[in-house]
């Protein structure tokens, strides 16, 4: 589905705004990105400054003189919009939007921002088969093009790679309960020596309290030997 998903900037304005935008793409698996008539020249130094480690998704970009000849390799096309159009398109909220998309995700799906001072006129819209807006505060609704891009292909990949967000990193050679014993009968011990329990009849509770503080962790056993090793010096 990423490879099936394009992004296409209408009449951007700023050549680094197309490089942080390449950015956003590659952080997230997608690499499809077109331009429709940017303001400035292309390829741009500016945009390939920005775009990092992103350089090759700005070789392949085309810049098309249209929004209808940008959009013809694709069969479902998204409008992002920080207003409501008078316009007779369906108006996606957010969620929809995501849904639609995994709805979708066998065809070729191209999604269209535009340009930073205005958004995407009428006449843009009327190419695509929805319009979606990001939910943001109503203090302030104009979100800067490369954050809106990295938004949406968050969301995107978040719904595609499921796995990646329900993944619990294993712990290395956690210590079993005899080594964690042995190590706190030994603190114990060193702490008797040096008369840490004091007064004496608050002993109990203090020593609960330590096995406590170990009990939570999860120790692997390079910890325990540093532990081990630092309470020998001490």
């Amino acid at each position: 589905m990423i490879n099936k998903t394009g992004f296409v900037l209408v009449k951007p304005q700023l050549p680094e705004n197309i490089g942080f935008s390449a950015r956003c793409l590659k952080n997230f698996g997608f690499s499809s990105l077109d331009l429709v008539n940017p303001k400035e020249n292309w390829p741009n130094k500016k945009a390939i400054a920005t775009s990092v480690g992103a350089k090759d998704i700005l070789k392949k970009t085309k810049v098309f003189s249209s929004v209808e000849k940008a959009i013809n390799k694709y069969d479902v096309v998204y409008a992002s919009s920080t207003r409501k159009r008078d316009i007779n398109k369906k108006h996606l909220s957010f969620n929809e939007f995501i849904k639609s998309i995994n709805k979708n995700k066998n065809k070729k799906i191209g999604i269209l921002f535009g340009p930073e001072a205005s958004g995407l006129s009428n006449e843009d819209i009327v190419y695509c088969n929805y319009i979606f807006k990001i939910p943001v505060s109503k203090k302030l609704e104009s979100i800067n093009l490369s954050h809106s891009l990295i938004i949406v292909c968050y969301e995107i990949f978040r719904n595609i790679k499921r796995n990646y967000f329900n993944k619990n990193k294993k712990l290395d050679s956690v210590i079993n309960k005899k080594k964690l014993n042995n190590f706190l009968h030994f603190v114990e011990n060193r702490l008797e020596r040096k008369g840490f329990f004091q007064p004496p009849e608050k002993r109990k509770t203090m020593l609960i309290n330590l096995r406590n503080i170990f009990g939570r962790t999860e120790l692997s056993n390079k910890e325990l030997r540093i532990l081990s090793s630092i309470f020998s010096k001490l």
